[in-house]
């Protein structure tokens, strides 16, 4: 059966509240969760930006889901940092923790200071940065000199098996890529016919693993309000790579998306007070053949979302 869980997005709601949403997505129903790992959010008007890994020893503490985390190590986390982490979480909480990895957005990494790489050395740095946090994940010292450099370094801390490392991608060329060294693929909502080629290309090179789809969607009670809360809140979120790795700050993708539409807002969101079509939508993605699916509601309050999709969305999904 697909796993139905939920996204927390530690740009838009102050972790307290995020951490009891999970905790009541758990309530209504949810099978599992996974979270943003940003230092900046993507609009001043989502107004918030917490540090993802304390927040998820808190999560994984006060619920019994799995979760997963999407992060980029090579330029603000060094991958020995990032390797202790997740050997921590995956010691204290065996088999429910898994992390994506990525090249990053310059909205996150521009604060070292350091020169922002394109797209081919990012890619480049990332590859460097799994093959030195597996290693490490595997109990040995690592030295590594290149686009990243470690010195002799050993995470001490780690579970009996290493938690999954999942590839994150939005293009059929990554996610060819991502088969060569991931555990499994994370991916976007995008039209049906996309999703099929993304999955393709990451099968056909020999990808394994589970795949992950996280959908961004807008519901309430009526569909203008559905369409005024998905523009007010994501509108900063439409444009497609290279721009929305490239800016860096929140108030430079807001005057870039001044002149958003809603109508461009719907290209990326799901949005409708329908919850009939919300579940028709999720069996169309199960139908892909994603394993886990993540739903994220782009507004800021939750709990009328997770309580009308608990009640009314997963058990037609299930079903």
């Amino acid at each position: 059966m697909t796993v139905i869980g939920v996204h927390a997005s530690h740009e838009q709601v102050h972790p307290s509240a995020l951490l009891a949403t999970v905790q009541r997505a758990e309530e209504v129903g949810f099978d599992a969760a996974m979270c943003s790992d940003h230092f900046s959010p993507w609009s001043a008007r989502q107004g918030q930006s917490a540090f993802a890994w304390s927040w998820l020893g808190a999560a994984l503490q006060s619920t019994g889901l799995p979760f997963g985390v999407v992060n980029a190590p090579g330029q603000r986390y060094h991958p020995a940092i990032i390797a202790q982490a997740i050997g921590t979480l995956g010691a204290m909480y065996p088999g429910r923790f898994w992390t994506a990895l990525g090249s990053g957005e310059a909205s996150n990494e521009h604060i070292t200071g350091e020169v922002w790489p394109d797209k081919a050395t990012r890619n480049a740095r990332l590859r460097e940065c799994v093959e030195v946090i597996r290693a490490l994940l595997r109990g040995e010292e690592v030295t590594h000199r290149g686009l990243v450099t470690v010195d002799r370094a050993r995470v001490w801390t780690r579970p009996e098996e290493p938690p999954p490392l999942i590839g994150a991608a939005v293009s059929e060329a990554t996610a060819r890529w991502c088969a060569e060294w991931a555990d499994g693929l994370v991916t976007v909502n995008a039209p049906v016919e996309q999703l099929e080629r993304m999955r393709d290309a990451y099968r056909e090179a020999g990808g394994r693993g589970k795949l992950h789809l996280q959908v961004h969607l807008s519901w309430a009670g009526s569909e203008q309000e559905a369409a005024a809360l998905a523009h007010e809140q994501w509108r900063s979120n439409v444009f497609a790579p290279p721009v929305c790795w490239d800016l860096d700050l929140a108030e430079t993708f807001d005057v870039v998306s001044e002149h958003v539409t809603v109508e461009q807002v719907a290209s990326v969101v799901n949005i409708s007070a329908d919850l009939g079509r919300h579940a028709k939508t999720l069996r169309e993605y199960a139908d892909l053949g994603f394993d886990e699916i993540y739903l994220h509601h782009v507004g800021v309050e939750q709990e009328r979302f997770l309580d009308a999709f608990g009640e009314h969305v997963l058990p037609e999904v299930r079903a």
